[in-house]
């Protein structure tokens, strides 16, 4: 479970990887958000990514693509609901887990 310093009273924030991809992640939005973290790790290890805001929820990630362009993310998946551990291909999981650590909130 990552820990980032919590930008209102500067103590330690404990948060799990898995908010990025849920629509009421990070408090529903009202927490701080890391989703932009999320994103700089996939990106650092080459992968192209799509975060956008949620209307008033979470900044969610709704793309990730390959070096090839190959959409990671299937159609059939229900953004913003669905447990990405369910759906997110295990190279992508054991990356966020070895940078961000196992958190398994959704």
């Amino acid at each position: 479970m990552p820990i980032s310093t919590c930008h209102t009273c500067g103590g330690h924030y404990q948060w799990d990887w898995e908010d990025a991809f849920d629509k009421f992640g990070f408090g529903d939005g009202d927490g701080q958000v890391e989703t932009d973290t999320v994103v700089a790790v996939l990106e650092n290890a080459g992968f192209s990514v799509e975060a956008h805001p949620w209307g008033l929820h979470n900044v969610v990630i709704l793309s990730i693509k390959d070096r090839d362009g190959t959409e990671l993310i299937a159609d059939t998946v229900t953004a913003g609901y669905d447990a990405p551990r369910s759906y997110l291909p295990r190279r992508i999981i054991r990356l966020l887990d070895r940078e961000l650590g196992k958190g398994g909130a959704s």
